[in-house]
């Protein structure tokens, strides 16, 4: 008889005002944008680049509607592209989930060059600093997804295996927590490792591709124990849709860590006042 962990009965809603509803999805990205913010002005602070508190208060709302437009256009063109043509008032529904991490990536990096193109400020070095703070919402959305009981994992036979509700009645591996656990705090840790090494930190760049490298391989791990889209299964070469989505990330992180040159601390042409 194989033994298997019920999933527990946690209610989406945590809690609900009539129509109004507070729920843990949404606390999820709040709770990885706040203490995110707060953790970036602390790096932002020691950064060879003089980047301004307001300019990471703003930020904060560039970064929100990055991750938010650009992975719910992700989920929708990636994954369910026929659903959402046929039902386009769907798309706004992200209560119900549907957020694509590849997509959230590209909307977020798009808005942060045109942000660090505006305020003056050097794109590697700031993305570098956003790069540390990245595993902290990961870690939040994937806790997120476990609440919800989507995204789950393969059919298992694992001790800590989980029947979810809607994975039918056998129990299946909790890859939400795999990913929490390697795409949120592992990689957290390696960023925050290398960023105390102050001659990695100086190469610009380095920490951008320490992080795209670290998801695409933590990701590319967890795909093989979470369980495929029902409706686009394996693709080619029996690989899943969050593999091939993650194999550019993984080249462009090592062309980033392969060029990484160190900052050149000066940066008089760059530097500005954090008072004013």
């Amino acid at each position: 008889m194989t033994f298997a962990i019920i999933f527990p009965q946690i209610d989406p809603v945590l809690i609900a005002f009539g129509p109004i509803a507070i729920r843990w999805y949404s606390l999820a990205y709040i709770a990885g944008l706040v203490l995110g913010w707060r953790y970036l002005r602390f790096l932002a602070a020691r950064s060879a680049a003089a980047i301004k508190d307001a300019d990471i208060d703003d930020y904060l709302v560039w970064a929100t509607m990055g991750v938010i437009f650009g992975g719910r256009l992700g989920y929708v063109l990636f994954y369910q592209f026929g659903y959402f043509f046929d039902n386009m008032l769907q798309i706004f529904a992200v209560w119900r989930g549907g957020m694509s991490f590849h997509g959230g990536f590209l909307g977020g990096v798009i808005l942060s060059l045109i942000f660090c193109r505006q305020r003056k400020i050097p794109p590697l070095i700031f993305g570098d600093l956003v790069a540390c703070v990245a595993p902290i919402g990961l870690f939040f959305g994937r806790l997120a997804n476990f609440i919800n009981g989507e995204l789950f994992g393969r059919v298992s036979d694992a001790p800590w295996a989980i029947v979810f509700p809607r994975g039918g009645p056998f129990p299946r591996h909790p890859s939400q927590l795999y990913e929490a656990a390697l795409e949120g705090l592992v990689l957290f840790l390696l960023l925050a490792l290398v960023w105390c090494m102050p001659n990695l930190r100086q190469r610009a760049g380095l920490l951008t591709g320490v992080f795209v490298t670290g998801y695409a391989t933590s990701r590319t791990i967890v795909e093989f124990f979470r369980q495929p889209d029902e409706h686009l299964g394996f693709l080619t070469l029996g690989a899943t849709m969050g593999q091939w989505l993650t194999l550019p990330m993984f080249l462009v992180g090592l062309f980033l860590i392969v060029r990484a040159k160190p900052k050149k601390m000066e940066l008089q042409g760059q530097k500005r006042d954090k008072t004013g």
